[in-house]
């Protein structure tokens, strides 16, 4: 009966990983790319995926809060990026990305332009893997 119990536990463990990660092309459209100019509300360094949100006005002046998906914070830190240095709520910056298929407020974030100029990588072009890992 252990090793029975031990054998499903040791599968779940497995497979509850699974759940968080995904490849690019089952939620986002390379035929999609999005850019957009707001102010960051909040950012999770978490793996297996960074979160990067901001709020956007459109035109009307309706804000919409979009969060876009990058690099796990190993990765973001190779690239130059400091947690609650270098990208801080109530900066504004600029992401591009790609949508996501559902057509909700969800991108997948190739880079991030802050407001200085300076650009940073935070996730990879699709279709390519990892891609460049380091800003150039």
């Amino acid at each position: 009966m252990r090793a029975a119990a031990a054998t499903l536990l040791l599968l779940l463990g497995l497979t509850l990983p699974a759940f968080g990660h995904h490849s690019f092309g089952v939620v986002f459209d390379a035929n999609k790319p999005i850019t957009l100019t707001g102010t960051i509300t909040r950012v999770e360094w978490t793996n297996p995926h960074s979160h990067l949100f901001i709020d956007v006005k459109d035109e009307s002046g309706k804000v919409a809060n979009w969060m876009w998906e990058g690099y796990p914070p190993n990765v973001l830190s190779r690239t130059g990026l400091k947690r609650d240095v270098t990208l801080k709520i109530g900066d504004t910056v600029t992401c591009f990305g790609y949508r996501a298929r559902d057509g909700s407020n969800l991108a997948h974030l190739r880079e991030v332009t802050a407001a200085d100029g300076k650009k940073y990588f935070f996730g990879p072009p699709p279709g390519t893997g990892e891609g460049g890992a380091v800003a150039n």
